[in-house]
C-alpha cells in the first residue's frame, strides 16, 4: 500500500495563541516590505516581545519602512518535507522604531550576536496587527493539541 492510500496529509488552521507559541520556536524568518516601491523579501533573526515581531537592523530599506510606519509581512514556518509536516506562521502589521530607551534596554538584552558582521544599532518592531497560521500533521501519527 504507498503512503497516498494508507493515510494522509491534515491541514488545521492555528488560533493567535497557537501562532504565537509557534513563534517562539525558531528564531529565523522572512520580512516583507517594500524597497523602491517593488516588494522586498529577506531573512532575519527575530524575537517576539510583547506578542509583537521585532528585529535588529543596521539601517537601509527595512529600517526606512520601519520609519515610514509601512504595513509590512512577516512570516516563519518549521517544514519537514520528508514527513510533509510542519508549520507556518505570518503576521502582517505596521513596522515601527523602538526608540524608548526602556524599552531598547529590555529588548536588546533579548537577542544574540548577529549572523553576519556588522553593526545592527536598530530595533524594529511590527505589530501583530494580523496573525494567520497554518499546521500540516500526518493524520497516521497521534497528534497532541497545545
Amino acid at each position: 500500500m504507498s503512503r497516498s492510500q494508507s493515510h494522509t496529509q491534515q491541514l488545521e488552521a492555528l488560533n493567535r495563541r497557537q501562532c504565537l507559541d509557534r513563534l517562539q520556536q525558531v528564531r529565523v524568518g522572512r520580512l516583507v516590505f517594500t524597497e523602491d516601491a517593488l516588494p522586498a523579501i529577506q531573512p532575519v533573526n527575530f524575537r517576539l516581545w510583547r506578542e509583537d515581531v521585532v528585529i535588529r537592523v543596521a539601517g537601509g530599506a527595512k529600517l526606512a519602512a520601519a520609519t515610514d510606519h509601512q504595513v509590512v509581512a512577516f512570516e516563519a514556518d518549521e517544514l519537514d518535507p520528508d514527513l510533509r509536516s510542519g508549520w507556518s506562521v505570518t503576521v502582517v502589521g505596521t513596522a515601527e522604531p523602538i526608540t524608548a530607551v526602556d524599552d531598547l534596554v529590555e529588548v536588546a538584552g533579548t537577542f544574540v550576536e548577529p549572523w553576519v558582521q556588522g553593526r545592527r544599532d536598530h530595533f524594529v518592531r511590527i505589530r501583530t496587527e494580523r496573525i494567520t497560521g497554518r499546521q500540516i500533521f500526518d493524520d497516521a501519527v497521534p497528534h497532541y493539541r497545545p
